[in-house]
């Protein structure tokens, strides 16, 4: 059995979400995978508290984070912070490694790709070496200026962007975001928009919470639609759209954390969410168009590129510009909706932690 240690951490979830469908797709095909935080085992709390403010930087500065963006992706800084900022996790890699034996390392935040160089300074690790990119088209150098045997990316516009930076084209290959297997495996009966049939909304509210009631009661106002929301662990939230729902005489189909993203998905029209990598590359997989609220200035550009470029959704960034789009949706029977349906469906990869998973496993 092939034993596989897949390196991931919390700064965003599309690392962790990743990381997570690569494992099952890897166990499902009778490897042993196993997904380390080895940034968390070795600093704990200071770790934690850096993730609390990588969080709170892109939701209140994001000017800010966009300067650290753009300094990480002009200059050579991972390689200097690595040595001296790093030691601590360098030592637990080692120790791991030495534990485990793994046949493969799949590094799914880029920061794994310098301590892995760093270890292995003449090049004679003793395993295979993958870089598994979860960002779209914007990739910053930071993912590619470490050495790796390969580059697994998204989609093939992300490839033509690393090829373009003179990443060597062997080494890039399309193998897909990995989403849960659900997406491949359960795949429920959609019936499509118009008629009798309502559109089937699916908000994230718990990512944008401030402009949450606004967009809700303005989504109210329209008769042809039917509103699911999550609301994540804020109950408070949660309250507050029933309350909304209740003034305004209609029902809202409300779930806090829930495993059932999948299936929420899969079942709904439109997706509207924030452009994270894994929300998009999940509303991809359930071939379910996409409205994005909001951007993340960096790694979140090329997602909602990939989605506008791709013409399977559109940018909305407020509640009368989302109220918009619905109204242009449902015109004509929900015709730019079956434009969108049709695109998002050449673009969908529901297999992808499979196909990820046969390839390192080759």
């Amino acid at each position: 059995m092939k034993r596989i240690l897949i390196l991931t951490t919390g700064f965003g979830e599309g690392h962790n979400a990743a990381a997570r469908a690569l494992a099952a797709g890897l166990n499902d095909l009778g490897a042993q995978a196993e997904v380390r935080d080895l940034f968390l085992e070795s600093y704990g709390r200071t770790q934690e508290v850096s993730q609390r403010l990588y969080i709170e930087c892109i939701n209140r500065a994001a000017w800010l984070w966009l300067i650290v963006y753009r300094l990480l992706d002009w200059l050579p800084l991972m390689r200097f912070v690595v040595g001296p900022c790093i030691g601590k996790m360098q030592r637990r890699l080692a120790s791991v490694v030495a534990e485990m034996q793994p046949h493969a390392v799949v590094s799914v935040y880029p920061a794994y790709g310098y301590v892995i160089n760093r270890l292995y300074l003449r090049g004679d690790a003793p395993f295979a070496s993958h870089t598994l990119v979860t960002d779209s088209i914007t990739i910053n150098s930071v993912w590619h200026r470490c050495t790796s045997d390969t580059w697994l990316v998204p989609n093939e516009d992300t490839a033509a962007v690393m090829r373009a930076a003179r990443v060597p084209s062997e080494k890039i290959h399309v193998t897909g975001f990995p989403v849960p297997l659900r997406f491949a495996d359960e795949r429920p009966v959609r019936p499509a928009p118009g008629g009798a049939e309502p559109l089937r909304i699916l908000y994230m509210a718990n990512q944008a919470k401030a402009d949450a009631p606004a967009i809700i009661r303005h989504l109210l106002t329209l008769d042809a639609v039917k509103l699911t929301v999550t609301v994540g662990r804020d109950t408070a939230l949660g309250r507050q759209i029933q309350r909304i729902a209740r003034e305004a005489g209609r029902e809202v189909e409300i779930h806090g954390w829930t495993k059932r993203m999948p299936e929420l998905l899969m079942s709904s029209h439109i997706f509207i969410g924030k452009a994270g990598g894994a929300a998009t590359q999940e509303a991809l997989a359930a071939r379910t168009p996409m409205l994005i609220t909001k951007v993340v200035p960096g790694q979140e550009e090329g997602n909602a590129q990939l989605v506008v470029n791709g013409g399977c959704g559109a940018v909305c960034q407020t509640s009368s510009a989302i109220v918009a789009q619905i109204e242009t949706l449902l015109a004509g029977n929900c015709a730019l909706w079956h434009q969108w349906h049709a695109a998002i469906t050449k673009m969908s990869r529901p297999n992808s932690a499979r196909d990820n998973a046969r390839f390192i496993l080759q």
